[in-house]
């Protein structure tokens, strides 16, 4: 069990803090809730008071016998800020301790996640965009909040991230606490799901990825820091808070998204399933059931994204791609990894139970030097995290 930190500002969006406070509460964790003073306008004491079994203040000076402005910071394993207004943003960087939220940041050793919300002139002022970025130099995980309808009909980005992304990142930062913010300042992109190659407007060739480990992958760099690029084809997932989503559907538009965002990118790791083959022929209109047995379907190689990638990467970055095998795991992965060229490969073995739709995953992760890394079974972001660790390794 964790001590958490809920710090929540003063914005409209601060009735979303309560969800927030529910989700890590139920993940097992001890939280205490720290409102500013205009918080308390939008949600009362008691609400935070009665969920988390804690006492809630924004007076530094309550219990001023217990130092609370310190200990709390001190103690703390993670503080999630949700809403974070542009106010706070502003305070947080110049190092104010006129609360007791702002005197809490100051204090806090452990990781530290924002989630901004405000209107959309308040998010592109330079003022808070300057905020943003020395935030995010010093270490703190600062979401980018999600683009939607805004207070008085207004719609832009500065909505707050939905509680549960703010909560999947919040618990990504916890459970890399030992690494820090160790990817701040990179850039990464991110393929998750598998492609679709249609036969006809209804039909398509696909395969079972879910996308979960891909979405793992980019919630566990941003939670260390990383500007995040996903490109997702086709998964049915929630968008990961503070990353950049790419929606695509087939192997060619999935090439096109990944080449276009990995050019001055320090990592790529390509973990959505693309298609080797599409149908050479893509009909029009629905093909039509007859009396007579089906023609059979031509198809096509698709390009190798993950060998291009590999062939014209620039100096410095570091190139991840995946090998789901049913037979002969390791022998087929080694072989995968000198024909693709990349510096990684994480070979994990697929089949029911195995890797699709569940929430688990184990791998081996080879290396271009010759290295193997064996992640044991575990949660998809411990996965993550293994290959997260080899990749800063090497950048």
């Amino acid at each position: 069990m964790a001590r958490v930190v809920l710090g929540v500002s003063g914005g409209i969006a601060a009735y979303k803090a309560v969800e927030v406070l529910r989700l890590l509460t139920e993940a097992g964790h001890a939280v205490r809730v720290i409102p500013t003073r205009s918080a308390l306008k939008f949600v009362g004491a008691a609400t935070f008071a009665a969920l988390s079994g804690e006492p809630v203040t924004a007076d530094a000076f309550d219990d001023a016998h217990e130092v609370p402005h310190v200990r709390l910071g001190q103690t703390a394993d993670l503080v999630v800020v949700a809403p974070a207004t542009a106010d706070l943003l502003s305070r947080a960087v110049a190092g104010r301790a006129d609360d007791l939220l702002a005197a809490t940041l100051l204090t806090a050793r452990c990781p530290v996640v924002y989630a901004p919300a405000m209107h959309t002139e308040m998010w592109e002022h330079p003022a808070t965009v300057a905020n943003v970025r020395v935030l995010r130099e010093r270490g703190a995980v600062v979401l980018d909040p999600d683009v939607g309808p805004l207070a008085k009909g207004d719609v832009g980005p500065g909505r707050l991230p939905s509680p549960e992304s703010i909560v999947s990142v919040a618990l990504a930062a916890l459970a890399g606490a030992s690494r820090g913010t160790d990817l701040a300042g990179r850039r990464v992109v991110v393929s998750a799901g598998g492609t679709r190659e249609y036969l006809d407007p209804v039909r398509f060739l696909g395969n079972r990825s879910s996308g979960r480990q891909g979405y793992a992958l980019a919630r566990t760099a941003a939670a260390r820091g990383a500007e995040v690029t996903l490109v997702s084809a086709n998964a049915a997932l929630p968008d990961p808070a503070g990353v950049k989503v790419v929606r695509v559907v087939s192997a060619d538009d999935l090439r096109r998204a990944v080449l276009d965002a990995s050019n001055d990118a320090d990592a790529v790791v390509m973990a959505a399933a693309v298609a080797d083959f599409r149908p050479a022929v893509r009909a029009s209109s629905k093909l039509k059931k007859s009396d007579a047995d089906p023609a059979p379907v031509a198809l096509v190689r698709n390009p190798d994204v993950l060998a291009e990638l590999s062939a014209a990467k620039p100096v410095g970055q570091v190139v991840v791609g995946f090998a789901a095998e049913t037979d002969d795991v390791l022998a087929n992965g080694r072989e995968k990894l000198a024909r693709k060229g990349c510096d990684l490969l994480v070979v994990n073995e697929v089949g029911e139970g195995l890797a699709f739709d569940v929430e688990d995953n184990a791998a081996v992760v080879l290396g271009a030097d010759g290295s193997e890394t064996d992640v044991p079974r575990g949660s998809k972001d411990a996965l993550a995290h293994a290959v997260w660790d080899l990749v800063v390794a090497r950048l």
